[in-house]
């Protein structure tokens, strides 16, 4: 599911490595399938937490609208949730004017069921029965944890690296970053569907306000000694990448840090006291990606 942001993560490394900055236009949409990453993730999420619980209208909610994310990112890459968009450089598709514009209507029905499906979740009484107060983790212990992403500004960290530490074109950007207090399940749904409408409107800022230019420069297939780090905002939160070259054409090192893994520490914090009905509804309410955990 995080497929593209991590590429390009990898990417901005290399690319640090050689000294060489991708074209505007290439920022932009490398941008573009981030945000619809990001919107897919969090819509994947919700029906998965949804079908735990046995909601199944939100489920199917969440997955129907999820069909008209994977379109989209399949007509910009080709593909439905793994990506080959990146290289070295820049990136390889591009989008036409008649891409554009389907897109952008695309994102208009896409907008009108995901605001349907936020005003479902927000007023739906079991889904907080079930989430109020289960997985609680403190902010203290999200610092302490070092956890980011949905769950640490789920307990009132405000922290995200597109603002923070903003890359073209977030730097052009304008967006709110959805923050709760409560630090449980229940924040994390807020937060998560706050944050998909906020793509939304992100990829829509994104599409009308793409330059023309090139795609991609071309990158020397060697790469000079040295080492870089690169960090990105990725739909569980930031995603950390380690280089260094030893002047060949492969990597000497590459260290990745994912956001699964500090979440994935404090399960023995959150399921302390919970009944057996909510052992699932925390391991949801955290969003495990074990790919991200085994590498």
């Amino acid at each position: 599911i995080c497929s593209h942001v991590h590429a390009m993560t990898y990417c901005h490394a290399v690319e640090s490595l050689l000294g060489i900055e991708v074209p505007l236009r290439a920022a932009y949409l490398r941008a573009l399938l981030c945000e619809l990453e990001r919107i897919h993730s969090h819509l994947l999420w919700m029906g998965v937490l949804a079908r735990n619980i046995g909601l199944d209208t939100i489920f199917m909610y969440a997955w129907r609208d999820r069909e008209v994310v994977l379109d989209i990112m399949e007509a910009l890459s080709g593909g439905r949730v793994s990506h080959a968009i990146n290289i070295i450089g820049g990136v390889r598709s591009d989008v036409t004017p008649e891409d554009r514009e389907e897109i952008l209507e695309q994102l208009t029905t896409l907008d009108r069921q995901v605001t349907r499906l936020v005003g479902v979740v927000e007023h739906e009484r079991s889904l907080q029965t079930r989430t109020k107060g289960v997985g609680l983790l403190s902010l203290e212990q999200v610092r302490r944890y070092c956890v980011v992403g949905p769950v640490a500004r789920a307990s009132g960290l405000d922290a995200d690296m597109r603002r923070d530490e903003p890359r073209t074109p977030y730097d052009r950007l304008s967006f709110n970053v959805p923050t709760h207090t409560a630090g449980d399940v229940w924040a994390r749904t807020l937060v998560r569907m706050q944050e998909t409408r906020v793509s939304v409107e992100l990829c829509r800022d994104i599409l009308k306000e793409i330059p023309e230019g090139p795609l991609a420069v071309r990158a020397p297939r060697r790469v000079p000694p040295g080492e870089a780090i690169s960090r990105s905002e990725a739909p569980r939160g930031e995603v950390f990448y380690y280089v260094r070259s030893d002047g060949s054409d492969t990597p000497a090192r590459v260290k990745i840090r994912t956001p699964t893994l500090p979440s994935l520490l404090t399960l023995p914090q959150q399921l302390k006291g919970v009944t057996m009905a909510d052992v699932s509804v925390v391991l949801s309410g955290v969003d495990l990606c074990i790919a991200c955990a085994d590498r």
